[in-house]
């Protein structure tokens, strides 16, 4: 059974009301390839409002959540109070919170534990810094972030494993569609490898990295890259250009 291509927009931390209410009539108007899963990741205060507005086809993520149900966090949300919103979907382990908020591997993967069993469905990322791709460690990060994540997964239906090299992330570079496969291809057999190979098989494994729709018809092409997590580019019109990516 083919790999159902995903898109998703992370906004990360952009847009107010207005234009956030501009962006989904956008995407309610939009003609979007109906067998792509399309999922978008709003600022966590607006979850709300764009739930409430966006066709109902569409995903809805948080862009993070803690690994505990309630309790003296400051700050933080919890995967059952995004079930509480009717969210579905969580990000995790994205480069800008291990590096800005110094989130381990180990830590990560307690909160992919944690939200799996609140009912969540995750986008994990991993992804190598410039340092390590230059020094040849682009497979050695990839696998270290593997293993605590792949340990704290019960069901893999509800996992898409987002390959985001960190220094191609809000930079302009982009890794070539050959760079790209290359290491979803390692992931692939990594899994089959460690995990199964029906997780292997069916586990997406989606591109993010200055992703825009200019490159991402290219990139699509490649046999293991299941999809993209975009940016900036899912602030834009072209959004819709990538999702249409196979069309």
């Amino acid at each position: 059974m083919p790999r159902k291509f995903f898109v998703g927009g992370n906004f990360k931390m952009n847009g107010k009301q207005a234009f956030l209410k501009e962006l989904v009539d956008n995407l309610n108007a939009g003609n979007l390839d109906s067998n792509v899963e399309v999922v978008i990741a709003p600022p966590a205060i607006y979850l709300d409002q764009v739930r409430k507005t966006v066709r109902k086809n569409i995903g809805v993520a948080a862009q993070n959540a803690f690994n505990a149900t309630s309790g003296a966090y400051t700050g933080e949300i919890s995967p059952e109070q995004l079930k509480d919103l009717d969210i579905d979907w969580v990000i995790l382990g994205h480069s800008e919170r291990r590096e800005i908020f110094a989130e381990s591997d180990e830590f990560v993967a307690s909160k992919v534990a944690h939200a799996l069993k609140a009912g969540l469905k995750l986008i994990v990322c991993i992804g190598e810094k410039l340092e390590e791709r230059e020094a040849g460690k682009t497979f050695e990060v990839i696998k270290r972030q593997l293993k605590p994540i792949v340990n704290a997964i019960t069901d893999w239906s509800n996992v898409v494993l987002a390959y985001e090299p960190v220094w191609a992330i809000g930079t302009g570079k982009v890794a070539t569609p050959e760079q790209a496969q290359e290491v979803h291809e390692f992931i692939r057999k990594w899994l089959k490898d460690n995990v199964s190979e029906s997780v292997a098989e069916n586990t997406r494994i989606i591109y993010g990295g200055s992703v825009n729709g200019a490159n991402s018809a290219d990139l699509a092409k490649k046999p293991d890259i299941d999809g993209f997590l975009v940016g900036g580019a899912s602030l834009k019109p072209e959004f819709a250009t990538i999702v249409n990516s196979r069309v």
